[in-house]
Formats: structure tokens, sequence, C-alpha cells
């Protein structure tokens, strides 16, 4: 069926005689090209190979690094530079984004009876997650300037940041501190963030997150570039003056530097969860690991802390200072410091009592399956470039926008 299919397809794509447009064409300098003769070209297709007959044209006129060859039916058919058909690089590109290359490679000759070498995977996967980065670039210069079409607004935007480390390859951590046994990185650390709504609530009164409204943005990039690529994405899915609008995350400082740089307003709130493994951080510093008097310490101030009583678990921590080893001492006071920079964004009772949601698990979860599931396997090794375009088709896929990345390079 294939076979045939390649035939057929051939034949049609031949049927308009090369692109042949007449002796002369407009160039792409302005200038007056010549025809020359026909080329052809062996493409692969999802069908299987087929050989295009194209007209070539030439312009003496143009600047040697600007190309003095031109062939409009490669422009036409989206082949120009490459021997993989439009088609094809889609599957190539959506298989390598999900799993290893070598494995997609294999996926490929399976399900769709397509032959390619895995390093024609890897380039393929990551020439595409370099164009969708580039339409990610495009459409936030839309959003900024008011021209991009923006989702309705919602009752409850919720935003959602971390991060997480990418294996690399060395040249791309040289000279940078990491926590490797010597002190370097083995690691770059990927910024992911994740915009959800949410309406509804229970049966119980909790919170419940809209079927398929969570949408993931990230890359490897410093915190000062990622905050404009979190902050298009939520203006995207409705951001407006009258939403409210809640940040979570951990208590890392980047997080919060973003959102009150973008999200100024927003509702801040610290992962309940981290936030109580940092009080059981304390109780084994201070009384000791799996002791009975660590856990009793310990539900206490989780009773506290559900209730919003940061101010007493701040008070109780410093009780606990006067321990004898300087370094337990000095690692009791920056979990003190912890709770004290963190405490309004700890109101757990009343952002309860509000409906909203007090954890970052969905932002987390996305770490590990929009990046740790592709890009953290064993073996593996990245670049910033070739992780940045995996990472950006992952959150295409994930996103459920796949199809909008195709329809716009349409």
């Amino acid at each position: 069926m294939h076979k045939l299919g390649s035939v057929l397809l051939e034949q049609l794509l031949n049927a308009d005689h090369g692109g042949h447009s007449g002796p002369r064409i407009a160039c792409r300098g302005g200038h007056q090209a010549e025809f020359i003769d026909y080329r052809t070209k062996q493409v692969q297709t999802i069908l299987g190979a087929v050989r295009l007959r194209r007209a070539y044209y030439h312009c003496g006129e143009c600047p040697a690094d600007a190309g003095h060859g031109l062939i409009p039916k490669d422009q036409e058919l989206d082949v120009v530079g490459t021997s993989f058909s439009p088609g094809l690089r889609r599957l190539m590109a959506r298989v390598g984004a999900r799993e290893a290359f070598d494995l997609a490679r294999q996926d490929l000759a399976e399900l769709a009876g397509v032959v390619v070498p895995t390093k024609a995977v890897e380039r393929v996967t990551e020439a595409v997650g370099v164009a969708a980065e580039a339409a990610n670039d495009a459409e936030r210069v839309a959003i900024r300037t008011g021209t991009a079409p923006a989702l309705a607004a919602r009752s409850r935007l919720y935003v959602e940041m971390d991060g997480t480390g990418v294996p690399a390859v060395p040249t791309e951590t040289q000279g940078r501190p990491g926590k490797a046994a010597d002190g370097t990185a083995k690691t770059r650390e990927a910024k992911l963030g994740c915009v959800f709504t949410q309406v509804h609530f229970d049966a119980e009164g909790w919170p419940v997150r809209d079927p398929e409204s969570t949408t993931y943005v990230g890359a490897i990039e410093t915190a000062e570039q990622f905050g404009p690529r979190l902050h298009a994405e939520a203006v995207r899915r409705g951001l407006t003056p009258a939403t409210t609008t809640i940040v979570l995350g951990d208590g890392a400082p980047w997080i919060w530097n973003r959102a009150d740089e973008h999200f100024p307003g927003a509702v801040q709130i610290v992962d309940l969860y981290h936030a109580r493994e940092h009080l059981e951080a304390v109780g084994r510093l201070a009384l000791g690991s799996g002791t009975a008097a660590a856990q009793a310490w310990v539900a206490a101030r989780r009773a506290e802390l559900d209730d919003g009583d940061v101010d007493v678990i701040i008070a109780e921590i410093r009780k606990l200072s006067a321990v004898s080893d300087p370094h337990r001492q000095d690692e009791l006071r920056k979990e003190a410091e912890y709770f004290e920079t963190n405490k309004f964004r700890m109101c757990y009772k009343y952002f309860r009592g509000r409906g909203f949601f007090v954890g970052s698990g969905v932002v987390e979860a996305g770490c590990k399956t929009v990046i740790g599931h592709r890009l953290k396997q064993s073996g593996m090794r990245w670049t910033v470039a070739g992780a940045n375009a995996v990472i950006a088709l992952r959150c295409r896929l994930l996103s459920n926008r796949w199809e909008d990345l195709w329809r716009s390079a349409a």
C-alpha cells in the first residue's frame, strides 16, 4: 500500500512540470533569475521515497552569501534544505519528543514502516523544536503588543513555577558550581511553569482543577528570561486585572521575585507540603531523626501551620536554636528565616477558607512528565540548545497545542 501510494504521490508532485514558471522569475533580491535546467531530488515521505523534478533558476546579480540558486518547487513543498517531507518531519518530531531518539527510530519503523537513521530523528526533532520556540517567541511578541487572541478569562487562574536539573554535556557546565562531590555542576536547571483554571469544587468543598486546562512553558534559561515567558502564557490564558490570580510555588526566592514582577496583586501561596518538610527538617536538626521528641514537636507545629499560626512556629524554632553544634545552629536560623520570609504566604486556614489550592503539585508533576520522563533518563547528556528544543515540543504536546504549531507553520 505504501509503495503504491509513493508511486502515485510522485506522479502527482511532478505533474506541474517541476514548478517551471517561464524563462525568468523574480529572485529574493528583486532581480531576474534565469531558468537553467531541471534537477532531481529524492525526498523521504510517510509513504516512502519519491523523486522530485524541479526547475532550477540562477541569479548572477545576487551576492554569493545570499545564494545564486533558486528552486521554487522546494519552497512550495517545504523541503528547502531537507530530504524529509513536512508530514514525515511532523511524525519524527512527535516521536522524538516523546522518547529517546533511537526508540523513536524503532517505533517509526514498526508502526509507520518509515526507516530513517537515529541521527536523522534527533536532527529533525531539534529543528522542529527550534521552529516551535520561534513560534513561541512570535506569539509572545503578539501578546505583548495586544495583537494575539486570548482565551476567555476564568474566575480563578493559577500560576505555578519550579525548577529541575537536566543532565548536561561537560561544555555546558564548565565553571558552574554544583552539587557534585567536587563542587562542580553536572546539570543545568530548566525552569517550568504551568497555568490552569479552577471554577468548581467537589462534594467536600475542595477545589477541582478544570479538566484539560493545564498548559506548560519551560526552558533552560535565567529566572529573568523565564518570567516574561510565563506571564505571556498567563495572558494568553485569560489573565486580566479582574482575574483572581494565585501563584503557587516552593520557597525559592526567584519564584516570588517573578511573582512580584509579573503578577502584582496575585495571591502568593507557599506549597503546604514544602512547608511541612521544613518543619520535619527542624525536628531532625534539633531533636534527632525519628525520635519521639522530634515527632511530637513536628505534630504540634503542623497543627499550627494548618491554622496559619506561623509566628508561633517561628518562636518555637528559635527556642531550639541553642543547640551545641554551630552548624545545626546555623541551619535552624535559616529555617526560622524561611518561615519569617514566607509567613504571609502560609495563611493556610484563610486560603482554604476561600477555596484555594495550597499545593504546587501540578508543576511538580510537570517537572517529571514534561522534563524528567524525556530528558533525565539514564545516560542522557544534553546541550542547552538540544534540551530547549525538546522542552519546547513537549510543552506543546502536553498542553494540547501540537496542532497549533503546525497550523501556524501552514
